[in-house]
């Protein structure tokens, strides 16, 4: 079950970055077409196909992409972090509301095309295949009881691999099958088994010809409210987002109440003056986790440190609010999509955090 549990978080953390991927690719569409994106000349040199991040800012705002220039600015280095975009010689890792050049990688051609990217393509060519054939197996069917719209049999689907060349044998189209289903693009309709050659239904994780609202990036509870409690361990019984509390033999599960002061907002944190200092702490999680609990649904904030654990040693303390993990904001996310961010990512997490002023 843990096995499965890892599995499954990985699959959502790479379908994010899809989602990422393709909220960022229909951008730069919208972008050219508005003719915010040329060539532009600074300091008697020519930057070919990059943006001004102030009017990148602007026009998002105005197009009601975001309610306000911070959100804006958060959502652009959303993209920043997962590569989308870069300033124009690198110089820079945060995106700032000002006159500075930013372009997308894919219009320089230093887009990271990486295994995972590959698969995140082939998955898109098979589901455009797919979804434009005149007798298509993505339709309505039934399991159990409960209908599931644009879902398809393992066994068709391995079929229809065969028959359009995209496979060799039936035992290639599996690995591929199963390949997609790991990166978080094919699932089976309710969530319980991996892929098999069989009558099992499957369905398509990500719609990639629905547009895409870039708020989404950040607000996440529509993905959260489906991924329910599919997967269950030790850890996910914990009442609240469990990801960083370590797990001790003969131990109970803590309850929590809430251990603010007071609620604040994200515009409370920003503001000019505000009673909080930043910091920036590095936590190296041990065998048994990091040893800190986040609650809120933006901002989130550290709920509960395990004494003696790596997040005590590193400084993490209640009543933080929590602003960057690993160099990617997350001040407008909720507990569960930064629970996802910490799991997923690499066992030393660079956490800036807000600390009130005592």
């Amino acid at each position: 079950m843990e096995r499965t549990s890892s599995i499954r978080r990985k699959a959502m953390a790479r379908q994010h970055k899809g989602e990422v991927m393709i909220a960022g690719e229909q951008l730069r569409l919208r972008l050219h077409n508005g003719k915010l994106i040329k060539d532009r000349l600074h300091h008697l040199r020519t930057y070919p196909n990059c943006f001004v991040a102030k009017e990148l800012i602007d026009w998002l705002v105005s197009h009601k992409e975001a309610p306000d220039r911070v959100t804006a600015v958060c959502l652009m280095q959303h993209l920043m972090d997962h590569d989308i975009i870069h300033h124009v010689c690198d110089k820079r890792s945060v995106l700032k509301d000002a006159k500075l050049l930013y372009r997308f990688r894919k219009d320089d051609g230093t887009f990271p095309f990486n295994t995972e990217v590959k698969i995140f393509m082939r998955g898109q060519g098979l589901y455009e295949h797919l979804i434009g054939d005149e007798n298509s197996i993505l339709q309505l069917r039934e399991e159990h009881g409960v209908a599931y719209q644009h879902s398809f049999p393992g066994c068709q689907l391995i079929d229809w691999l065969l028959q359009n060349g995209e496979a060799e044998s039936r035992r290639q189209g599996i690995e591929l099958c199963r390949t997609l289903q790991e990166h978080g693009i094919i699932q089976h309709v309710a969530k319980k088994h991996d892929f098999f050659d069989s009558g099992l239904l499957y369905q398509f994780c990500i719609n990639f010809r629905r547009r895409r609202r870039l708020s989404e990036l950040l607000n996440d509870s529509e993905q959260d409210a489906n991924e329910g409690v599919a997967v269950s361990t030790p850890e996910d019984n914990l009442p609240d987002n469990p990801f960083a509390l370590r797990q001790k033999d003969g131990g109970n599960s803590p309850t929590f109440q809430s251990v603010l002061r007071r609620n604040y907002t994200c515009e409370e944190l920003l503001a000019p003056g505000a009673p909080f200092i930043k910091r920036v702490l590095t936590v190296i999680g041990d065998a048994l986790g990091w040893g800190f609990v986040v609650r809120g649904m933006a901002p989130c904030y550290v709920q509960a440190v395990d004494r003696g654990s790596p997040a005590a040693a590193a400084g993490v303390k209640v009543r933080q609010f929590v602003c960057q993990v690993n160099g990617q904001c997350v001040l407008y996310m909720d507990y569960r999509k930064v629970s996802r961010l910490v799991m997923t990512g690499p066992r030393i997490a660079v956490v800036e955090i807000m600390e009130p002023l005592e």
